[in-house]
């Protein structure tokens, strides 16, 4: 077993930290933390703290700001530092680094320079969700956030519809209600879970269908980081009674393309065929307005 201890090499270490619980923290982000000879952070404020919160003193050493929106220059000068032999512990707000956190760009410099990049592997809101939801794991698809505009958020969920895996998605709580809402026209009522603040004091899971999940924000609205699981559709095909009523509800609120894309997706058909249904859907409401 590798002793995690060792000093550090050159290169780059993608460290996890808590996404709640302060003690979730591992001893090797500790150590690695400890003993990098430069530590990069998408909020050096709550790096600061974290670091004072664990006894691990700066002790001369740089702790520079590195986020989604940094320049070139700052990505530039860590792998210019690692190159020089410098070891760079980069942390993420909370979490783990990549994973709807920054620290792509910096891993992908510093992998195009063939430098090392390695993990320390800890706290996941995606994993502990995973793991509470009560909904199958051996397969699932992490999509992140869904676009803010409606007609963005439900071409990308039609996107989804057809995989055969449980999905999860970060959503925040002031756009929940919607997107529960979007997510049960184009997937149908399926089973899921809202796990909110994962690991903090007023953590919480509410299982049920989408639908039913989302009745109960209206009597108490979520607060704090949400993530949503949602388990896997069914094989079976509609009968064309069932895409029609679909596609006419669609098509009130969106531009005949867009429910066609949304009614394939989530049925599982072909685009092209649920297009041209909606094109007659269109020629005959003309129809029957002359």
């Amino acid at each position: 077993m590798k002793d995690d201890r060792a000093p550090l090499s050159a290169g780059l270490v993608l460290v996890s930290t808590p996404i709640g619980a302060a003690r979730d923290i591992t001893l090797r982000a500790l150590d690695v933390l400890a003993q990098a000879d430069l530590i990069a952070a998408e909020d050096t404020r709550t790096a600061r703290r974290l670091l004072e919160m664990h006894g691990i003193p700066l002790a001369g050493r740089r702790l520079v700001s590195c986020h989604d929106h940094s320049g070139e220059g700052v990505i530039e000068r860590l792998v210019a530092a690692m190159e020089g032999g410098a070891s760079v512990a980069y942390v993420s707000e909370a979490g783990t680094p990549l994973v709807s956190d920054p620290g792509f760009t910096l891993a992908r410099a510093a992998i195009a320079r063939g430098l090392a990049v390695t993990a320390a592997p800890g706290p996941s809101a995606l994993l502990a969700a995973l793991a509470v939801a009560g909904l199958p794991t051996d397969r699932f698809l992490f999509a992140g956030f869904l676009p803010a505009a409606r007609s963005a958020r439900r071409a990308a969920i039609a996107e989804l519809a057809p995989v055969p895996a449980t999905l999860v998605l970060y959503e925040s709580p002031q756009r929940v209600r919607e997107t529960l809402e979007d997510l049960a026209d184009i997937l149908g009522d399926r089973e899921a879970a809202l796990c909110r603040e994962l690991t903090k004091r007023f953590e919480e899971v509410r299982r049920g269908t989408l639908q039913s999940i989302r009745e109960g924000l209206e009597v108490e609205a979520p607060r704090g980081e949400i993530v949503l699981v949602i388990a896997r559709g069914g094989p079976a095909r509609p009968g064309p009674g069932e895409v029609h009523a679909r596609l006419r509800k669609a098509m009130e609120t969106m531009r005949l393309k867009d429910a066609a894309t949304a009614v394939a997706g989530a049925l599982g058909l072909p685009r092209s065929e649920v297009y041209r249904l909606a094109l007659a859907l269109r020629d005959e409401g003309r129809g029957e307005e002359g």
